[in-house]
């Protein structure tokens, strides 16, 4: 928001505050200042007499020009925009310009084309006031030629206010800040809180509320005004903060929102059919905004409406139709309060963003509405003249102002650190317009962000000044927590992701109802996504409640920038909710694969494709031992399993991995395998057992055996894995897989039987194994699986 410097001294003399002091005032208040904006010396107002075609250059003019001196100077200039009698900017010898990029360039006196030049009349541009149109800034004509421009464009501050503070949107609640900050009084009124117009409750035909979002509405008539240019002081105003004047109305309407916050609405009262009708909109209703554009409207827009038509979008923008022109004679006034989210819904959903519903989407004050609207009436009656009706109309009620919080002194000493006398904190809550009810504070309806003692505990922090509260360092010992172990933890599941070549991807925590059908989390108990009440656009209106999507489409941009090898994986918070509605979240671990194994290079220019059996072994070196991909059928996956820790009724499922369908990943541009797997990162936290431990290196060798077995087609390796796991055979130390045979054909193999064939290593920990024990252990291991699992040796 843009703060006039001038603008502000009607309200605090701050005339012996420099700008970097007020940058550093405001700065360390928490108002962030993002930009300076003042004028160079030597920059005036100048008035054009005369104009001529240069002797020797087509696209060059000899001006003469009124700079105040008394005698015209000479200025050389390319620009058309201009006529005799205009008054623009004039650079004077002396006077340092940016340049841009950091670097300025000084005014001097020289000559173009053999024609002196003494100076340099500017664009918009030049003197940093936006990029305006083409050709020279026209300046009011009203201006008086040798005004310093810094008069007319005043100092302005570029203020980034943070959305907890509505109050700072305006000329005013800048001021009382600035007050409070610098111990200044203030000047005139400190809140337009007070009307002294009667009012009447509407009837049903001059105003009627049917929407919850716009609680409180007010009208005041104003009758026989007269429409003409703003004066020259309102005019300059406006100007000082970059806005263009367009008459006197409308200018008092903007100069009363800068200078309160309040956004107010003039229709031309001759252009509405009987009374106000604050409404849902219809669904596909269009609407012809100020701005020219056509819009269409859905049931969860606000309208105001007379009998007949919109007229405006609630807090939003008014309409085309119904705005004041030259042809205005009588005028309804609209001051009124309209719900926050229901303002910023709309205004994203339509993209559109004016002065007013930036401040109704942060909540403007809603006990100086009738106020503001009594201040702006007494304005258009001194510069438009006309009568205004003797009451106010009224539908609805305000909303109620904050109520008072209580607040501990001592409390308060003990957060800031500092010590803070009770006078010394009271004089900064008063300051700030707070007043002392017993032991509470009665909040003024400006601040609506005061609701509890630790917002007083930080306003005092603020005006007193974080840098006075004295360093100390105070630390105590603290047990490990379980927020502490997660973290461990995690960062060792990702250092060993990291170390396998994978990188961490970041995904928004919304995502799009299309992105839902990549989801893997949901498929258990009836689980559900969480939509949320008011989105902030189509594409992110759903919490997360797996992370498999996010990855995919990390994957699918990827692929567009011509990385196609990928190994991605994500680790982060999930959301669902139960049949019953209760919203429950997660920590989930989701991995992504696709493309070759191995880098390409020039002597395996086509390596071999990741597959399934990769992902199992990523996931073999972050959990435990005990890990098992059980088949199960998922219409979303081919190749669908349910990873398991554990064997039998001990056995733990913590997530699902599987193969994206290849018309998925087509999709997404992706043309190998798409390899994933999400898993529950509590549960597989749960199923490790303390850190990993590292044995030393055998003394003695062992011996291998080799076995084939025939296994019923369905039974899955990990089963056999299982039990040789369970074995209770101390001298049997590791086995591996290593061949699986199947004939479709039943040729050479039965078609429902299935061939594992398994290298088993005996060791002993003390000596050489001789031949007959590893052969005694090796019988005992066979007889086990035949009797266990009922299986056949070839």
């Amino acid at each position: 928001m843009n703060v006039s410097l001038q603008w502000l001294s009607d309200h605090i003399d701050i005339s012996d505050y420099s700008m970097t002091r007020l940058d550093e005032l405001l700065t360390f208040a928490g108002i962030e200042v993002e930009g300076v904006r003042s004028l160079p010396d030597h920059l005036v107002v100048a008035e054009i007499l005369s104009s001529e075609k240069h002797p020797d250059a087509e696209k060059l003019s000899v001006c003469q020009v009124d700079d105040g001196s008394g005698t015209p100077r000479q200025i050389v200039c390319g620009a058309k925009n201009y006529q005799v009698g205009d008054k623009v900017p004039l650079a004077l010898p002396g006077c340092v310009l940016d340049a841009g990029d950091g670097r300025t360039f000084s005014i001097r006196e020289g000559k173009l084309r053999g024609i002196d030049s003494l100076g340099m009349m500017c664009s918009a541009k030049e003197i940093g006031l936006g990029e305006g149109e083409d050709g020279l800034l026209i300046l009011s004509s009203s201006l008086v030629p040798g005004t310093p421009l810094g008069e007319v464009f005043p100092a302005v501050f570029e203020l980034e206010i943070t959305p907890n503070r509505p109050d700072c949107l305006s000329h005013l609640g800048v001021a009382r800040e600035l007050a409070a900050l610098a111990k200044k009084p203030l000047k005139g009124l400190v809140h337009h809180g007070v009307s002294t117009t009667p009012v009447k409750s509407a009837a049903a035909d001059e105003i009627t509320l049917s929407s919850e979002t716009c609680p409180y509405y007010t009208a005041r008539i104003l009758r026989g005004v007269k429409v003409t240019e703003s004066p020259a002081w309102l005019k300059a105003k406006l100007e000082s903060i970059g806005l263009r004047p367009i008459n006197n109305i409308v200018d008092l309407t903007n100069y009363v929102l800068f200078e309160t916050g309040q956004p107010l609405h003039a229709f031309d009262l001759a252009k509405l059919d009987g009374g106000i009708v604050v409404r849902a909109a219809a669904e596909g209703e269009k609407f012809l905004a100020l701005n020219g554009e056509e819009y269409e409207l859905s049931a969860d827009d606000l309208v105001i409406a007379d009998r007949t038509k919109a007229v405006a979008i609630g807090g939003v923008m008014g309409g085309e139709d119904s705005g004041v022109t030259e042809t205005t004679t009588d005028v309804l006034l609209e001051a009124a309060y309209f719900a926050p989210a229901a303002v910023r819904r709309t205004g994203r959903r339509l993209g559109i963003h004016s002065d007013s519903s930036y401040r109704f989407e942060r909540g403007v004050d809603p006990l100086q509405i009738a106020g503001v609207s009594d201040f702006a009436v007494q304005l258009i009656l001194e510069l438009a003249g006309g009568t205004a009706d003797p009451e106010l109309l009224v539908a609805g009620a305000a909303p109620a102002g904050p109520k008072p919080v209580a607040l501990d002194n001592d409390y308060c000493r003990a957060v800031i650190g500092a010590p803070l006398d009770d006078g010394t904190i009271e004089e900064i809550l008063s300051s700030l317009g707070l007043e002392k009810e017993g032991d509470a504070w009665a909040i003024p309806s400006y601040r609506l962000d005061l609701v509890r003692a630790i917002d007083l505990v930080e306003e005092v922090a603020r005006v007193h000044g974080l840098d006075k509260v004295p360093s100390r360092t105070r630390a105590t010992f603290s047990a490990t927590s379980k927020a502490d172990q997660f973290y461990d933890f995690l960062r060792s599941v990702q250092d060993r992701l990291a170390g396998l070549g994978f990188y961490e991807t970041r995904n928004l925590k919304l995502v799009s109802a299309a992105q839902l059908a990549d989801d893997l989390a949901t498929t258990h108990r009836g689980m559900s996504p969480v939509r949320l009440k008011n989105p902030l656009n189509d594409e992110q209106d759903y919490l997360r409640p797996g992370l498999i999507p996010g990855l995919l489409a990390s994957a699918a941009r990827n692929q567009r920038f011509g990385r196609h090898d990928l190994r991605l994986f994500e680790a982060g918070r999930v959301f669902t909710a139960t049949p019953k509605g209760e919203e429950i979240e997660h920590e989930h671990l989701a991995l992504l694969l696709t493309g070759a194994r191995v880098r390409r290079s020039w002597a395996d220019s086509k390596p071999s494709l990741l597959d399934i059996h990769d992902l199992r072994g990523v996931l073999e070196q972050i959990c435990p031992e005990g890990l098992n991909f059980v088949t199960i059928e998922d219409p979303r996956l081919l190749c669908a399993c349910r990873i398991e820790i554990g064997a039998g009724k001990k056995a733990a499922a913590i997530g699902l991995a599987g193969i994206v369908p290849p018309a998925r990943a087509r999709e997404l541009d992706i043309a190998t395998p798409v390899l994933v797997a999400e898993m529950n990162l509590k549960k597989l936290m749960a199923a490790r057992r303390g850190d990993p431990t590292h044995a030393d290196l055998p003394k003695f060798p062992g011996s291998s055996r080799d076995v084939a077995m025939l296994v019923p087609r369905n039974l899955p390796a990990g089963a056999v894995a299982d039990f040789l796991r369970a074995h209770p055979e101390p001298l049997l130390q590791s086995f591996e897989l290593f061949d699986l045979f199947e004939d479709p054909e039943g040729v050479k193999l039965a078609k429902d039987k299935k061939s594992l064939a398994w290298s088993i290593l005996y060791r002993s920990p003390d000596r050489t194994l001789e031949s007959h024990e590893v052969e005694t252990a090796h019988a005992k291991l066979l007889d086990s699986l035949r009797s266990g699992l009922h299986v056949d040796f070839r």
